[in-house]
């Protein structure tokens, strides 16, 4: 499900929360401190079971005026880097950017496989139908491997190496131009590009029609979690 609200989002939400206390200690108020400035300006999606219960799900943080996240964290130890000086250094234009912010997966779910690429697949058409050239993200390094298993390019941002952020021991500052990393999947692992770009192989996950985002009022919208994607 992309941009959920009700009910959807609620379950969306403690996925989000659930495998991020599990895998990084972050509490929900320090969710709230890291995420609040933000709220207005993220979006999520979200894979659920029949139950209405989320075990997947991707939040995402468009241009606004608090920011993109990844290029203010980076003035933070232990990088202290100018992010828009670094983000223009590498030719990326924070108003078609995304911040991938986090991506979570429930353990023991069978699927669990098939439901980071269903999330991947979701982000790629969301940025596609938004007009998102470039995205950003400061990412774990066992999440970064699983994207270089699946053929997606990444590179550190200008002045940044991996070092400790939010619970993670080991995350780097990352960005991708889409366009580029999905041409170089395509010559490089072409069965995940058919997988994550064309979405061929997500047997059984039911997709949106509408992947246009709309932003929303943060009046109402409640605490948003936080944490390496």
């Amino acid at each position: 499900m992309f941009d959920p609200t009700g009910e959807e989002l609620a379950a969306a939400r403690r996925c989000e929360a659930d495998v991020f206390l599990e895998a990084y200690g972050n509490t929900i108020e320090e969710f709230e401190v890291e995420y609040g400035a933000y709220e207005g300006s993220t979006g999520f999606m979200t894979v659920l079971r029949d139950d209405g219960e989320a075990i997947a799900v991707a939040r995402f943080i468009a241009p606004g005026p608090a920011g993109l996240k990844t290029l203010n964290d980076v003035s933070r130890p232990p990088w202290h880097v100018d992010g828009l000086r670094s983000a223009r250094s590498a030719g990326i234009d924070p108003d078609r950017t995304w911040d991938i912010a986090t991506i979570a997966v429930r353990r023991g779910e069978g699927r669990g496989g098939l439901c980071a690429s269903a999330i991947y697949h979701g982000l790629i058409r969301a940025i596609y139908a938004n007009d998102i050239e470039y995205v950003v993200m400061i990412m774990d390094s066992h999440a970064r491997q699983l994207l270089t298993s699946l053929g997606m390019p990444t590179q550190a941002l200008p002045g940044t190496k991996t070092g400790e952020y939010l619970g993670s021991a080991s995350s780097t500052p990352l960005w991708a131009h889409v366009d580029r990393g999905l041409e170089q999947q395509r010559q490089e692992s072409p069965d995940a590009y058919r997988l994550i770009r064309q979405g061929s192989g997500l047997d059984g996950i039911a997709m949106p029609s509408d992947w246009v985002w709309h932003r929303k009022s943060v009046a109402g919208s409640g605490a948003a979690p936080a944490g390496p994607a």
